[in-house]
């Protein structure tokens, strides 16, 4: 018996992997998180499995499942949203499955920062102006922030900031990056990408908060602040560059002009 833990993707179901799809498709049991995992993705789930939603239950009852799968011999699919590396939760749940000696896989998903990109249509980095993306959030009730990764000190670095689990407090995140990014700094809200309903605003980073506030999102939607979601500012590589010479290209560098 084994747990595989599963990324199910930002929300459409063809964005889920072959092999989680396949682990799923095969599982006779699947807990998965009702509020954020679309019905679509559970249509993977082969037709007399039992399907648990866990939204309503607490770690001790979660583990309680587990250690009576493991008796009865009965693989789980365990399904979490976006990507297992990124604010999932997993980490205790292994804890108690190591305690117990359960075995358990891990199956990476497409995160919600990569499905926001492709719905803004861009480039989280651009050479020469922005090469570091920072995935972070802000305090919380579930969990507070270290005291050094504030918003002020990432924000320092100039980095393209992707914030989750925070949209709530639009306008207090807006306050502490302005000094930092300025008013016409392009930032973004991409609520459930991928999903039917998804919504994606993008405005200047001094006036989002006040877009928003008329039409707000509570949850599931992702803050993006970038200089590189600027289309003026991409600028071109130097990998695709025709002077640039490198392994793989096999040729002088410079092009040769062919004669006719």
């Amino acid at each position: 018996m084994t747990v595989h833990f599963i990324g199910a993707g930002p929300g459409a179901a063809d964005l889920m992997t072959l092999r989680g799809r396949n682990l799923i498709e095969q599982a006779p049991l699947c807990l998965y998180a009702g509020s954020i995992i679309p019905r679509d993705v559970l249509g993977f789930c082969g037709a007399e499995a039992r399907l648990v939603d866990t939204a309503p239950l607490c770690l001790d009852e979660i583990e309680k499942i587990f250690i009576e799968a493991h008796r009865e011999g009965k693989d789980i699919a365990r399904l979490h949203s976006g990507d297992l590396s990124l604010y999932s939760a997993v980490a205790e749940q292994i804890a108690r499955l190591e305690k117990n000696g359960i075995p358990y896989t891990l199956t990476p998903g497409v995160p919600a920062y990569a499905a926001a990109a492709c719905v803004l249509g861009r480039e989280l980095t651009v050479p020469g102006l922005v090469q570091s993306l920072v995935l972070t959030r802000i305090n919380g009730r579930a969990s507070p922030m270290p005291e050094a990764e504030t918003l002020e000190a990432f924000a320092m670095t100039g980095a393209t900031l992707a914030i989750h689990l925070a949209i709530h407090r639009l306008d207090e995140i807006v306050a502490r990056l302005l000094p930092f990014y300025g008013d016409t700094c392009p930032a973004a809200v991409v609520a459930r990408a991928s999903w039917p309903d998804e919504r994606c605003v993008q405005a200047p980073l001094g006036q989002i908060a006040g877009i928003m506030a008329a039409q707000p999102e509570v949850r599931t939607a992702l803050i993006l602040v970038s200089k590189a979601l600027d289309p003026e500012r991409v600028r071109e590589s130097a990998l695709y560059n025709s002077h640039y010479q490198r392994r793989f290209r096999g040729r002088d560098e410079t092009p040769s002009i062919p004669v006719f």
